[in-house]
């Protein structure tokens, strides 16, 4: 089965000799993640540009404008992420943006309701500019899954 754009490809899985499937680290830049905060709590979603001491930076959006920005997407109109840093006393949890079960993935969503992938829709366009240092996308074609 080929593995659609949504299927955050960059988070590499492998296998244990028990068949679980583990992960050196996950959290690794370009994976999409969802972010809970507090104070104020909100969640955000994206991908991980950069996770530090210091905090957390990311391209994404705001959960509560997801469908309002996959509407604006469908509809033709740009979509621009917000690159924003979180300090580590405002995180309280990342978790990556899989399915679970029959509901799909946030990118999945993404995906099914605008034709873009999430992986290309969230990787900011100058990143050289806001110095953030760059990192290897892997191309979301050619992996497999058995």
């Amino acid at each position: 089965m080929r593995a659609s754009p949504g299927d955050n490809l960059r988070v590499e899985n492998k296998t244990s000799s028990r068949g679980v499937a583990e992960s050196s680290d996950p959290f690794l830049p370009g994976a999409l993640v969802i972010v809970s905060l507090g104070n104020p709590r909100e969640k955000f979603w994206g991908m991980i540009l950069a996770l530090g001491t210091e905090g957390f930076r990311m391209s994404g959006a705001d959960l509560a404008s997801f469908e309002d920005i996959a509407a604006m997407a469908r509809e033709g109109e740009p979509f621009h992420p917000t690159i924003v840093f979180f300090p580590m006393h405002r995180i309280e949890r990342v978790v990556l943006d899989l399915p679970d079960g029959s509901l799909s993935s946030l990118s999945q969503r993404f995906l099914a309701k605008t034709g873009l992938d999430p992986l290309t829709a969230l990787a900011p366009s100058n990143i050289h500019g806001l110095g953030i240092q760059p990192f290897h996308v892997l191309p979301s074609h050619s992996k497999e899954h058995a």
